[in-house]
């Protein structure tokens, strides 16, 4: 796609619907990087929020190819230890500590990735120093990891050569729409009024009249789901996690043809993943970490084959994920 476009913070708050997450894909590899894939690494945002989730290697030159930069870039997901998808934090968090105006780091992860990243960021990064700003690793169990106003983060464990593996579940909270044809029928004028009664206040306008929330706003909405999971070799355990998500990304490191070796070193194939998504109900599937030894239509022939609504992302692709919807973001 070449390089994504990025909603610009002054763009992304003048939209009328923010209910959507955005995720941006900067390495899209499996193992080790190839002439147009970088190691994994992906970028979620839902409105100012940004979280990065993996650090391959060359993670900070595909940030600043990318158009995102590091503004706000301080809180980073890992979903296990391996180098492919955490060497990178040594470039990124000396870059970060250095050059850019953010007070701390915050790595969140299972135990034995988190030993793996003491390692290197203390062990040679900033060995003998004190890093220039707090670098907080926080070591995660499965269930809610951030809880935001209006949406949350859970992580949940998956199978892949060991412990400490996870997955992170996006979820928007159910909200209540406000309708404003109803506002205007009872001559609420724009301002904060309209905005405590979508916080579920009562107001007393100037004239006396007093509105309760339930005369402007609407029935109770569910908001977007949306699922990261790095490489697994199973799905099983987590199918009811994510049943019924709005979009998936996932791991297709082989084809059919190696099944065997997809099952040997805990990876899935292609149509494993795409059977996974009829099973789970997905709606829109999303497939990363591709093996060098491929060509991408042959991946995504044997996925579509099996589940239509598929995309095989590529490095500096962008999508938006909204309740029943995953558009790619074009140039």
């Amino acid at each position: 796609m070449g390089v994504a476009v990025e909603l610009s913070d002054l763009a992304f708050a003048k939209r009328k619907d923010l209910n959507l997450f955005q995720i941006t894909f900067l390495g899209t590899s499996a193992s080790a990087p190839s002439f147009h894939r970088g190691l994994s690494s992906q970028v979620v945002q839902h409105n100012e929020h940004r979280f990065l989730i993996d650090c391959g290697e060359g993670t900070q030159r595909q940030i600043l190819r990318s158009g995102l930069g590091f503004k706000r870039l301080n809180r980073i997901l890992i979903t296990h230890g391996h180098l492919d998808h955490i060497l990178g934090l040594g470039g990124l968090t000396s870059t970060l500590a250095r050059w850019e105006a953010i007070d701390k780091i915050e790595i969140l992860g299972g135990r034995r990735a988190l030993e793996r990243i003491h390692d290197l960021l203390f062990g040679v990064v900033f060995r003998g120093v004190r890093p220039p700003i707090d670098v907080i690793l926080q070591e995660i169990q499965p269930g809610l990891i951030y809880d935001a106003e209006d949406f949350t983060i859970t992580a949940f464990p998956v199978s892949h050569r060991g412990a400490d593996s996870f997955g992170y579940l996006f979820e928007e909270k159910p909200r209540r729409p406000f309708l404003p044809e109803k506002a205007e029928v009872l001559r609420i004028p724009p301002g904060p009024w309209r905005g405590e009664l979508v916080e579920g206040k009562a107001i007393k306008l100037p004239d006396g009249c007093e509105i309760n929330p339930d005369d402007v706003l609407g029935p109770v909405q569910l908001g977007t789901r949306f699922a990261h999971i790095g490489d697994t070799g199973r799905t099983d355990d987590f199918l009811e996690i994510v049943r019924g998500v709005d979009a998936l990304v996932i791991e297709a490191t082989y084809l059919s043809e190696e099944a065997e070796m997809a099952k040997k070193f805990g990876h899935l194939t292609a149509p494993q993943a795409a059977e996974f998504a009829i099973q789970a109900e997905i709606h829109h599937l999303l497939l990363t970490h591709i093996s060098r030894r491929y060509r991408e239509r042959d991946v995504l022939s044997e996925a579509r084959e099996k589940f239509p609504n598929t995309n095989v992302a590529r490095d500096f692709d962008s999508y938006q994920v909204r309740r029943g919807e995953c558009e790619k973001v074009e140039n």
